[in-house]
């Protein structure tokens, strides 16, 4: 019995060492040929349209393999340059409105500061600083501390804004070089594509390559339902948003609700860092109408978004609801904001191992010393 035990152990370990060598490999490995993964997914994606050209059309493999990868290119150009150029018209409509503005709003901020409201407010606050002589330590300290952290948050908001431009500037002859490798890559692994499968066949065996298959198919599922259902969450909140400004006769309102849209892309900012400055400023210049309005609208958002997201999700990466919804909230627990992305991730990588069987496998393994189970 001992004997069995210690050798349930030493396997039990060398699982433990095959898993961790797995994902160091996977963590060191993947910065280092990040462009042929693009490639390998640009390729996948031109194989339907390559074998109806093949098939069909009778070009070469190779010709129908470049035209694929054109039309690929053209179409991916052709929208970014639309939605570039579009953006820009509008942003710059929306400049030219901010600069036409600008003076009357800064006109508003001085009128607000020298209505008597804020005199008295200000009145009333240096007679109580007068009279508590023993708050005089706490209340300057505090106001030292705010000014300390509006500065420093200042700062760091300009100098991160900076330093991504010139990272982004600095970084662009390695993207084309990214960018022109990865599609490279795409060729030619879109034209030995069935060269390529057949070698991994020959080279692993069923019991590997069906559970990796498995495995892998899962995984590319998860990925662009994952960034599929992104793209409806931020086409349902510049609607939402976009609907809300017009029956408040917002001008730009298109425009704005596209900008909140891509806003909402980033996961440490999202809708609230356009939103709640716009709410704040509305009150201050004394436009309440219109601040009760895009308070009420931000809070449909928030409320729709988190009604919507856990179905979405999980329709798009094939989960429950429920379970999608607790991977979200584990995540969020563990990893920050970027848990929302990782807890359903990982939850569908757990759940596509176990339905490839490779879990069972693992544990024959230690159990047995073989994935297959002799019944002794």
């Amino acid at each position: 019995m001992d004997s069995i035990r210690i050798a349930q152990t030493l396997r039990a370990i060398w699982v433990l060492i095959v898993a961790a060598a797995i994902v160091l490999a996977i963590i060191y490995v993947t910065p280092l040929v990040y462009p042929f993964l693009i490639g390998w997914l640009i390729a996948f994606a031109l194989i339907p349209l390559t074998n109806v050209l093949e098939g069909k059309a009778r070009f070469p493999r190779w010709l129908a393999v470049t035209v694929s990868l054109i039309l690929f290119v053209g179409i991916v150009m052709a929208l970014l340059t639309l939605i570039v150029s579009r953006i820009v018209v509008q942003i710059g409509k929306l400049v030219a409105y901010v600069e036409a503005n600008i003076e009357g709003w800064v006109n508003n901020v001085i009128a607000l500061i020298q209505s008597e409201q804020w005199q008295n407010t200000l009145a009333q606050f240096s007679r109580f600083y007068a009279q508590n002589e023993r708050y005089h330590t706490t209340i300057d300290s505090n106001l030292t501390t705010l000014g300390d952290r509006v500065t420093e948050t200042t700062t760091k908001l300009l100098t991160g804004f900076v330093t991504g431009i010139v990272n982004l500037a600095a970084s662009l002859p390695s993207m084309a070089f990214v960018i022109i490798v990865a599609l490279l890559a795409a060729f030619f692994i879109a034209k030995d594509w069935y060269k390529i499968k057949a070698w991994l066949k020959r080279v692993f065996p069923s019991r590997i390559s069906q559970p990796f298959g498995t495995v892998w198919f899962g995984l590319g599922r998860a990925l662009f339902g994952y960034l599929r259902a992104q793209l409806i969450m931020i086409s349902i909140t510049a609607l939402f948003i976009m609907i809300g400004l017009m029956i408040m006769r917002v001008d730009y309102a298109v425009t704005i609700a596209l900008l909140i849209g891509l806003v909402d892309l980033l996961p440490y900012l999202g809708t609230g860092a356009a939103m709640i400055p716009w709410i704040i400023y509305t009150f201050i210049s004394g436009n309440i109408p219109l601040g009760i309005g895009l308070s009420i609208l931000y809070g449909v958002v928030l409320v729709t978004r988190s009604i919507i997201e856990p179905k979405v999700l999980a329709t798009s990466i094939g989960m429950n609801s429920l379970a999608t919804l607790i991977a979200m909230f584990v995540g969020l627990g563990l990893f920050g904001v970027l848990g929302l992305i990782i807890g359903p991730v990982t939850l569908v990588l757990m759940l596509t191992i176990q339905k490839a069987g490779v879990f069972r496998d693992v544990w024959r393994y230690i159990q047995h010393g073989s994935t297959i189970h002799t019944g002794k």
